[in-house]
């Protein structure tokens, strides 16, 4: 595993309040992956915090037959959140109108939240598909997005437009996938998901 390289130039803060990094998923479940990840990306990009958003379905994705209920995909990110500095499990995205479009997402979060500035914390696989996010353009022009490596995915930083950052985080191979297929198979888990949801994780993926 390779280390991070040195923080990011700081991202712009917009207002007085905090920097908040949106980290949006499915946390179907929730593993050490994505914890070590926003841990990274926290550092890396020099956010206040790091909000682990869970997502009631992801509208390029849908079709999924395996989806654990959204409150309870919640309360096991917060579960597995107990103690992280500055980084939070957040609901907020369940209780908005469906499909749910990171557009409308940020939309209103700067409504509610008008002293924070919201940059957007993806994958190189997710920004390949950016083009074909809803309303792609004005994310862009009013949001900065932090863009962290996937294995298998590519692109050129020669071309990134000006709010597009890239951090160089670790590569970590751990899957909710790869989780849930053990579950079903009686395999370990552990290690793959903090101690504390290892044994919510069983009974709920079974």
């Amino acid at each position: 595993m390779s280390s991070p390289v040195a923080p990011a130039t700081p991202l712009l803060r917009r207002g007085r309040g905090r920097l908040v990094g949106i980290f949006g998923g499915s946390f179907n479940p929730i593993h050490v992956g994505h914890i070590a990840l926003a841990r990274q990306l926290r550092q890396l990009a020099q956010l206040d915090e790091v909000w682990l958003m869970v997502s009631p379905q992801n509208p390029l994705k849908q079709g999924s037959t395996d989806l654990l209920d959204d409150q309870l995909r919640y309360q096991l990110t917060r579960l597995a959140l107990h103690g992280e500095e500055g980084i939070v499990a957040c609901d907020y995205e369940l209780h908005l109108p469906k499909p749910s479009y990171t557009w409308n997402t940020l939309q209103h979060l700067r409504q509610d939240y008008p002293e924070d500035t919201f940059t957007l914390l993806i994958g190189g696989d997710n920004w390949q598909l950016f083009p074909r996010w809803y309303h792609a353009e004005d994310i862009l022009r009013e949001h900065q997005i932090v863009v962290y490596p996937r294995r298998g995915s590519t692109f050129d930083r020669t071309t990134l437009p000006p709010s597009v950052t890239i951090v160089d985080t670790a590569l970590l191979d751990v899957s909710s996938t790869e989780i849930r297929q053990r579950v079903r198979e009686g395999a370990a888990v552990s290690g793959l998901v903090p101690a504390a949801i290892e044994p919510l994780v069983r009974r709920c993926y079974r």
